[in-house]
């Protein structure tokens, strides 16, 4: 990376600018010195190019207002040069930066919301997530921040867990969810081939796991996978039930978060999985976060009541 942050990049940059701006001006200038040729009898004369034996190209000019736009194009590109960060390294005359107006920003919000959400920091999370105006203050935060990996609907996708029903790695309590949050998570399930055994190894084990979770899988197979499913007991329990204390999930239930065919649990055996979730203490605040954890916790409390509603 030393290559792309040394002062020469800077210096390229503001040559390579300076000269495409003034090759730009030099470029017009040299084309409007030159006069079309004016036959005597006051025909403008031709490019030769000649379509549909009698429609010809004339050698006319640009019109002078439309030569005379393009010189104030260029010098107001100079000026704004001048003026503003352009230039490589140069900050401009006027000091203008991207970042210094974005902390501005956030200062002002802070100044108008910032009581608002510290009103909300002192309310029980059970209780926003039954406050209307709470709840749509935490929808536009989830939306802005979390719909990228969860989805709009908040139902996930494959490896971005669903967050909408009742089924929690680390626990789905709104104190659990605000300490995600606040400091991220990251899950690892170790490669286990080595611990399995041959790919037969790892088959039998995918059929038993499937086996756990009352889906599919050939009983014979499972049966020879349960003695190899040892090497999974010190994560995923006896009953493949999980430990939320270390984030290793529920293999009784029908939850997958990568997907549940033999195929798929036999490649996360084989080659195990990485998932990051980020801390968002520094970049959103305690107050944010607090509001955005009751809005979490709301989206499952709601599909549970749904779902009891529908039965």
């Amino acid at each position: 990376m030393a290559d792309f942050t040394s002062g020469f990049w800077g210096i390229y940059i503001t040559v390579l600018t300076i000269v495409s701006v003034l090759g730009c001006g030099w470029l017009l200038w040299s084309q409007s010195t030159i006069k079309s040729e004016v036959s005597k009898d006051g025909k403008v004369g031709t490019t030769g190019h000649t379509w549909d034996e009698g429609l010809e190209e004339l050698n006319n000019p640009m019109p002078r207002w439309w030569m005379w736009l393009f010189y104030i194009t260029i010098v107001f590109g100079i000026a704004y040069l001048a003026l503003y960060p352009g230039l490589g390294s140069y900050a401009g005359k006027l000091g203008w930066a991207s970042h210094a107006q974005y902390e501005e920003e956030l200062k002002l919000a802070d100044a108008e919301f910032g009581p608002l959400f510290a009103k909300y920091q002192q309310t029980d999370m059970k209780a926003l997530a039954a406050d209307p105006q709470a709840r749509a203050i935490g929808e536009r935060l989830f939306l802005t921040y979390c719909a990228q990996c969860h989805g709009s609907d908040a139902r996930g996708n494959k490896g971005y867990p669903n967050l909408t029903d009742n089924d929690w790695l680390y626990g789905g309590d709104p104190e659990v969810i605000k300490t995600t949050l606040l400091k991220g998570r990251h899950g690892v399930m170790p490669p286990m081939a080595t611990a399995v055994g041959t790919d037969k190894d790892i088959e039998n084990v995918a059929h038993y796991v499937l086996s756990l979770s009352g889906s599919t899988a050939d009983p014979i197979k499972a049966s020879f996978g349960k003695e190899k499913y040892a090497a999974c007991v010190a994560c995923h329990g006896v009953d493949g039930k999980g430990n939320q204390a270390v984030g290793a999930p529920n293999l009784a239930d029908k939850t997958w978060l990568y997907g549940g065919s033999v195929a798929t649990i036999m490649e996360t055996v084989r080659s195990g999985r990485n998932n990051v979730m980020p801390a968002f203490a520094d970049f959103l605040g305690e107050a944010k976060v607090h509001l955005l954890s009751a809005y979490v916790w709301g989206l499952s409390k709601n599909a549970t009541v749904s779902s009891a509603e529908n039965k």
